[in-house]
């Protein structure tokens, strides 16, 4: 698959992807890509971001390949059991947070659990060795539960603006990899 033969929707995290974040750059990159808009990105409500995801699949006229950041993440995965068989081809999810870590704040932890069940796509879960907000062996185990492929980005914090992944490279080459895959 290309990007020109999908919609891609950019699924951002807790107070969204800033100007300098990869994610906002890809978007201005990938002529078929658009952002998935929350009433509030300070605020997360749950149902509220997994009804955005949904609302956003089922509002495309091609197939979908996600591209999620942290809660971005969550909300995707939440948003997987009620999104039509085929609606999308496939997600590309990064920097998985634990939310359901003791020391998550509570308007992060009202998106516990995550869900453990198989996706009904294929997916590729990025993750780091050094993410503040998951474990790597407990991203491992998540993505083997939903049949992800898990993709070791070495020791990259939070795969982030401030951890120096603004243009991010080599998520983009993973990407259109991704995309070839599918």
């Amino acid at each position: 698959m290309k990007s020109a033969d999908c919609d891609i929707l950019v699924v951002p995290g807790y107070t969204n992807s800033g100007p300098d974040h990869w994610q906002s750059r890809w978007q201005e990159r990938l002529s078929t890509a658009r952002r998935v808009t929350q009433e509030s990105w300070d605020h997360p409500e749950p149902e509220a971001w997994r009804d955005a995801v949904i609302a956003a699949v089922q509002a495309a006229s091609r197939p979908v390949v996600l591209v999620a950041h942290s809660l971005g993440v969550v909300s995707c995965i939440q948003a997987a059991p009620y999104l039509a068989r085929g609606a999308v081809a496939g997600a590309f999810l990064v920097a998985l947070p634990d939310i359901e870590r003791p020391d998550t704040p509570a308007v992060l932890r009202a998106f516990a659990p995550i869900p453990r069940e198989p996706l009904p796509f294929p997916a590729v879960l990025v993750t780091s060795r050094t993410d503040p907000y998951t474990a790597y062996d407990r991203a491992a185990g998540f993505a083997a539960a939903w049949g992800a492929e898990l993709v070791d980005a070495g020791e990259s914090g939070h795969l982030n603006a401030e951890s120096g992944h603004g243009p991010w490279p080599e998520g983009l080459m993973r990407f259109a990899g991704f995309l070839r895959s599918l």
